[in-house]
């Protein structure tokens, strides 16, 4: 019995022995690894490859039609790839849009004519593609981005103040804040034209309305960050949209489904 005791004692010491030998080369050979693939990753990054984990980037774009602001996360994938998405929140314009004095007393504007604002919440994925690396620290990389997602059209009535007729030669006459869809709706016509003043940015959310459609783009990203670990970058483009219901602007100016303009934006962020 002591033989025995002794016997299975010694074969567990043995087992032990072994599978602490076998964890600690698994562990030398996993710190071995990470140790030659940090190497690698300095190397490439000395070479001018922008190489890290993940970034985060936010910027400020002016387009032809407008402008808006954006955030985007992104996922190395290879030295030459990354996966990006984005998200976006802007204001578009038509080009007939033009401003003139109300003429009141804290000398605000009004958009002749208009008829809605128009914003839109954009999320799109893709991919940015390494044309050329920076050579070195202080020089520029050059990237291709391509995405595509979805756009959530936001139409909100312009809301302007107007008088009514019956009220208009009163020493202090009241302002009714109506889209023009409702002025010119209004069979009556109790409304005094042109109207006094635009309303402003807080009036007509009550009656919004969602018109939901795809957008793609394309661009050139220019990255001069002096080191990988930030991100200070001016990107041109080409942005399209098309929505499902047509999106009116303003007056007398045809309805739109597609929407095309070009793009700078300038962006700011990190990388990990």
């Amino acid at each position: 019995m002591n033989k025995f005791f002794l016997l299975s004692l010694g074969f567990l010491i043995a087992v032990g022995a072994f599978a602490q030998d076998s964890t600690y080369r698994v562990r030398k050979d996993k710190s071995t690894l990470k140790k030659e693939r940090i190497n690698r990753m300095l190397r490439m990054e000395e070479e001018g490859q922008l190489i890290f984990n993940k970034q985060n980037i936010f910027g400020i774009k002016m387009a032809t039609d407008g402008y808006g602001i954006f955030f985007e996360k992104g996922k190395f994938i290879t030295p030459t790839r990354t996966r990006l998405i984005q998200f976006e929140l802007n204001e578009k314009k038509s080009p007939k849009e033009y401003k003139i004095s109300s003429g009141d007393l804290f000398g605000s504007s009004e958009v002749v004519g208009k008829l809605n604002n128009f914003y839109q919440f954009k999320v799109s994925y893709g991919q940015q593609m390494l044309i050329g690396g920076k050579g070195n620290k202080n020089g520029v990389a050059v990237t291709f981005i391509y995405m595509g997602g979805i756009s959530l059209g936001l139409q909100k009535p312009y809301v302007y103040n107007w008088f009514n007729w019956q009220d208009s030669l009163s020493s202090n006459p009241p302002l009714y804040p109506l889209s023009l869809l409702q002025v010119l709706s209004d069979t009556a016509n109790n409304y005094v034209y042109p109207p006094y003043s635009a309303a402003g940015f807080t009036k007509g959310w009550d009656h919004l309305v969602v018109k939901p459609g795809l957008s793609a783009k394309t661009a050139l990203r220019f990255d001069y960050g002096r080191f990988n670990t930030t991100v200070t970058a001016i990107e041109a483009g080409l942005n399209a949209e098309y929505y499902f219901s047509s999106i009116a602007q303003m007056y007398m100016v045809p309805y739109r489904h597609f929407f095309f303009n070009g793009y700078v934006t300038i962006m700011f962020g990190s990388r990990k």
